[in-house]
């Protein structure tokens, strides 16, 4: 692991994290602010979605995001699919990825790097595999090598051995380099899914299906 050996190569990445973020928050202000002024007009507020992500070591933190869907429900109260949610606005914002430029607070923070496993749910922590846990040894990322090779669109298995791989085989070129891919994917919209539960099931119902049958 890398990464997690070498002390130079974690302090370049952290001064890189700080240096894009604040730069990207500067320049992207106005934009933010209009988004979500609009955003607040048509779903209403709050402004910001906040959800527990589990991080670096297996601490959990709180992820900031712009929120792109409404609370609607159906007849029993439960929470309508993402697709049904998520406004034409909010679809727009999310296809450019605008919602996510908030996480640089987070990358501010500490909790985020620009780069690595993207950070999941606390209630999927009982189901990785013992190789999977390796994502946890490094902070985790807005974007990483799942997030360039297909996203949502990538069975689970896939995602998390691309996870594993980034950690296994980090190095400062890496990250510069699915950086660029990440602007270039931002660019052209592609990979994002209105309704990623249309996509993909979440990771403890598939494992949870999956290693009771095996």
């Amino acid at each position: 692991m890398e990464i997690a050996r070498n002390t130079r190569g974690r302090l370049a990445k952290r001064m890189l994290d700080i240096a894009v973020s604040v730069v990207l928050l500067a320049l992207s202000a106005p934009l933010l602010m209009i988004v979500a002024a609009l955003l607040r007009l048509q779903i209403g507020g709050p402004t910001l979605f906040r959800q527990h992500r589990t991080g670096q070591g297996g601490r959990q933190f709180t992820i900031i995001k712009l929120r792109t869907m409404t609370d609607g429900r159906d007849a029993r109260g439960n929470l309508l699919p993402d697709g049904q949610r998520c406004s034409g606005l909010g679809l727009l914002v999310r296809r450019a990825s605008i919602d996510e430029l908030p996480q640089l607070i987070n990358v501010l923070r500490g909790d985020l790097s620009l780069v690595g496993p993207r950070p999941l749910l606390p209630r999927y922590d009982p189901w990785y595999t013992d190789r999977e846990r390796l994502r946890f040894a490094v902070p985790p990322g807005i974007t990483g090598l799942a997030q360039i090779n297909g996203r949502n669109g990538l069975a689970w298995n896939e995602r998390l051995d691309l996870d594993v791989r980034y950690v296994e085989r980090w190095s400062f070129g890496l990250d510069l380099w699915i950086l660029a891919r990440t602007v270039h994917k931002v660019f052209v919209g592609s990979d994002v899914a209105a309704d990623p539960s249309a996509v993909m099931r979440d990771l403890d119902e598939e494992r949870m299906t999956t290693w009771v049958r095996v």
